[in-house]
């Protein structure tokens, strides 16, 4: 409508960590707001340059209640490699995976995120969220509208084992999704125990 491309922007509410996509597509860190570390899953350490893991936070523009070492709880990793095709010469953040609980594990302990894709096609479908019952089972509960089939079942459900492997996936058809006090579902819901 406007002609113009579309950019994608990273941002916290608690303004400890930003990013802006550029014209060649990075995603380019803006170092004034704050400082980024990503973290082990498991333990304070920093991981290797491009892998994923926690991102943990300080902030340097709210000075009133500066947020120093904050866990932010999403997962990301970072590129030190300031060489970009735009010109900039800005730290990137390279795949973004999205919050720590919208992540799913599978049976071999790697870390599933970014569980849009599953919902991309063309499905007949208002609203749909993933729980994850156990490492070998996988509920989705689904909104349909009309012209929603069993073959979009079958088409979820295999989405999801190409990114799981071997998984139960059990869609369940569903009338709404519950919503939290603040008035959104959640997408992904995490029931392994330590993972709430």
């Amino acid at each position: 409508a406007f002609g113009a491309a579309v950019r994608e922007t990273y941002g916290l509410s608690e303004t400890v960590c930003a990013a802006s996509e550029c014209a060649a597509g990075s995603l380019h860190l803006w170092p004034e707001v704050g400082v980024l570390e990503v973290l082990a899953d498991d333990a304070d350490v920093r991981v290797e340059d491009r892998h994923v893991g926690r991102l943990v936070c300080t902030g340097l523009l709210i000075l009133e209640m500066p947020l120093i070492r904050y866990e932010v709880g999403d997962r990301a990793g970072r590129a030190s490699d300031t060489s970009c095709a735009c010109g900039r010469t800005l730290p990137t953040l390279t795949r973004v995976e999205g919050r720590i609980d919208d992540v799913l594990v599978t049976r071999d302990g790697r870390r599933i995120g970014r569980l849009d894709p599953i919902f991309k096609a063309d499905l007949p479908l208002v609203e749909a969220q993933i729980i994850q019952e156990t490492v070998e089972r996988v509920r989705i509960r689904v909104v349909p509208t009309n012209g929603f089939e069993d073959i979009h079942e079958k088409q979820i459900a295999r989405a999801l084992q190409d990114r799981m492997g071997d998984v139960e996936v059990i869609v369940e058809r569903v009338a709404r999704i519950e919503r939290t006090e603040n008035g959104k579902f959640r997408a992904v819901v995490s029931r392994i125990q330590g993972r709430q």
